[in-house]
């Protein structure tokens, strides 16, 4: 449920103080690092939660309903967001038949990116999703040269083909490999590319039939999880999760709608906690704290479902995840 936020306000750049001649103090100074570590904290806890909760409510209680996971979790997003714009805590834009229509095929990306996400994490173990999701930082760039004509210098294109080499050597070493998992999770890679070039196409002509004439993170993730409801009922009946859930013990256990709320409001809390994060610091360490963020993750992954590993796959792991902080770090110095 993370919105994608395309900003050039870096405050690590001193934009922060353009125009103002002065030097903060610093006790402002210290207020403003505060807020980054706690910021960047939160983001960190509630997007490595947010994957391990839904990897225990997939494969922990052997849930088969995806899909329906998904669809529960984005009420809850619906309902959070509903009621913080209705005591005006934040602003969000009026769902206007304009605006969903012109919405509608970059929402219909975003829940295919979703369920895909789920039904693979359901047969890959955490370390393995998150060197192969690199897969999409590869998609995303040859999208991007073609569809917009931008070029890559060569550190990102070294760094985005070490991730290749990493997801390929990965998935030849892993012990708990699932052909299912991996074709699911190829398929996201390439969702989740097309969800990041579309919105970039989408969102000049969605702003343009707005009210205010602007979209914010919040109205993006509500029109996003609002839209998806429809159609993840939809979904539901035609992968026939409907018979499953009527089978299924699960769903009488007050502890299992515990853990999955909690999924659902973590998901919140990653919108919530990114767009922070990146008013605190800015899109270059929102990057790569992204990047490092997975290494923490995927041991946290490894350790807590007992995956089993081997000396092979474990440094394919790791040279994945370094590979992704060298492309975080090669995609700033390109935008520097």
């Amino acid at each position: 449920m993370k919105s994608h936020k395309n900003s050039e306000d870096d405050l690590e750049d001193g934009k922060l103080e353009k125009g103002t001649g002065k030097t903060p103090r610093s006790s402002t100074t210290v207020k403003v690092h505060n807020q980054a570590l706690f910021s960047g904290l939160a983001y960190c806890i509630s997007s490595c939660s947010m994957i391990l909760v839904n990897k225990f409510v997939l494969s922990g209680y052997n849930f088969n309903a995806g899909i329906f996971l998904m669809l529960y979790q984005n009420l809850i997003s619906v309902l959070l967001v509903s009621v913080l714009s209705l005591l005006g805590v934040i602003s969000t834009e009026p769902l206007t038949w304009r605006l969903i229509k012109v919405w509608l095929p970059v929402n219909a990306i975003f829940v295919g990116m979703l369920i895909t996400s789920m039904f693979s994490l359901k047969y890959i173990n955490v370390a393995m999703v998150t060197v192969l999701k690199n897969v999409t930082n590869v998609i995303t760039a040859v999208g991007e040269m073609y569809l917009f004509h931008k070029h890559h210098d060569s550190k990102v294109w070294a760094a985005l083909f070490l991730m290749i080499i990493s997801a390929i050597s990965g998935g030849i070493t892993d012990l708990s490999f699932h052909a299912i998992g991996y074709a699911w999770q190829i398929l996201n890679c390439f969702l989740t590319a097309s969800y990041s070039l579309t919105l970039r196409r989408i969102m000049d002509t969605a702003k343009q039939v707005t009210k205010s004439g602007s979209l914010n993170e919040f109205s993006m993730v509500l029109l996003n999880n609002t839209l998806s409801l429809p159609l993840g009922i939809i979904l539901i009946f035609i992968f026939k999760e409907v018979e499953y859930l009527s089978r299924t013990p699960l769903l009488r256990l007050p502890e299992f709608w515990l853990v999955m709320t909690l999924s659902g409001v973590l998901g919140m809390a990653i919108s919530f906690t990114s767009m922070w994060f990146l008013h605190q610091t800015g899109a270059t360490t929102y990057s790569l704290v992204g990047s490092l963020n997975k290494i923490p993750l995927s041991v946290a992954g490894i350790l807590l479902f007992k995956v089993p590993t081997s000396l092979e796959n474990a440094a394919s792991i790791l040279f994945g995840l370094l590979a992704g902080v060298f492309f975080a770090r090669a995609k700033i110095r390109e935008r520097s």
